[in-house]
């Protein structure tokens, strides 16, 4: 978010239902899959929230919401407004539609949802904004560490090496 849009929205503690519907949102696309494309309203971020983030998010017919994930260490929830979509969770595919909700716990099954209907998917989803978090993109055999203030490490699971350094002691 630009530093303009911050400082007019540190203030700011009310969005209105007319400044929703006016607000265009930001459009994207998930870095490893291109299939993957919405239009997000980050309304959390509108109001300076900064331990989680809130969404309306919206998703065209035939397109995915993110690339299939998982999680470590953030909770992460969806639910549906309109529209209706295949949810897969783990191996298992569920048929969704506006009014559902969908918990994905932290260390939880991988995740993606698609829009699978011949209009507008508009859910809100909520997440987590943790400083630290690990996350898999099993189809694609990656994982992604997160830090905070530092640039993201994107790896291919087989090559993490995990070495036996000793006990850290006090």
């Amino acid at each position: 978010m630009s530093q303009l849009i911050m400082e007019r929205t540190m203030d700011k503690y009310l969005v209105t239902k007319e400044e929703i519907e006016q607000f265009e949102g930001i459009s994207k696309t998930h870095f490893l899959n291109e299939n993957a494309k919405r239009t997000n309203k980050s309304l959390g971020d509108l109001t300076g929230l900064s331990g989680f983030g809130f969404h309306i998010i919206e998703i065209q017919p035939s397109h995915e919401s993110t690339e299939f994930h998982r999680h470590y260490h953030e909770d992460e929830c969806v639910y549906i407004l309109e529209g209706v979509a295949e949810a897969q969770i783990g191996e298992a595919i569920y048929s969704v539609k506006a009014g559902d909700f969908i918990g994905y716990r932290a260390g939880g099954k991988a995740h993606s949802l698609k829009n699978t209907g011949n209009s507008i998917l508009k859910c809100i989803v909520v997440g987590q904004r943790l400083d630290h978090d690990v996350g898999d993109y099993p189809k694609l055999n990656k994982r992604l560490y997160r830090q905070k203030n530092m640039p993201w490490n994107l790896v291919d699971i087989d090559n993490i090496e995990e070495p036996n350094a000793g006990k850290k002691t006090c």
